[in-house]
């Protein structure tokens, strides 16, 4: 019998200890997530350190996306400049004068100042009027697929396909 009223008594200290633990743990837990007074302010700590960091995070990002975009707009720039100075400008006042002998127009047409964009007429694709030998008027080879083209002091350069024109250089000939 002392056998059974001592193990009553020990099962009814150990149940109560686990009792008042769940009831301590049901406490913490209310406190941490009621919207009381008496909410827990570590918790709050806790939630700003948190936003603080996810914060952070994000302008990290944003700062390394607003350099890429900064670097790959510079190399776009760098390499529209070397292009450009490879490709013939649209309009160009010529250095110095050459001089190629009279000029005359194709028949049915008359000297003109031709400019960017237009297209040169299949007259003008003679024999007489595209310049075979610029580098003795100091000019660069034209690409493929276009030729020069006197008309009048100006030479232009033209496709030899439709005769559409991408470059004038004013002012070569005498």
């Amino acid at each position: 019998m002392k056998k059974l009223l001592t193990t009553s008594v020990a099962a009814l200290v150990l149940a109560g200890s686990f009792g008042a633990a769940s009831a301590t743990e049901a406490a913490q837990y209310r406190g941490a997530y009621a919207q009381d007074s008496r909410h827990d302010s570590r918790y709050d700590r806790r939630d700003d350190r948190w936003d603080d960091r996810r914060d952070d995070r994000r302008d990290d990002r944003r700062d390394r996306r607003e350099e890429r975009r900064e670097d790959r707009m510079e190399r776009r720039a760098d390499r529209a400049e070397r292009q450009a100075d490879r490709a013939y400008a649209r309009y160009q006042r010529a250095e110095r004068r050459y001089y190629a002998g009279r000029y005359a127009p194709p028949r049915g047409y008359q000297t003109r100042h031709w400019s960017y964009g237009q297209r040169l007429p299949s007259a003008y694709a003679g024999r007489a009027y595209v310049v075979n030998d610029y580098h003795r008027y100091g000019l660069r080879a034209p690409p493929r697929g276009y030729h020069y083209v006197r008309s009048g002091d100006d030479v232009v350069l033209a496709a030899i396909a439709g005769g559409l024109i991408t470059a004038v250089i004013a002012g070569l000939f005498n």
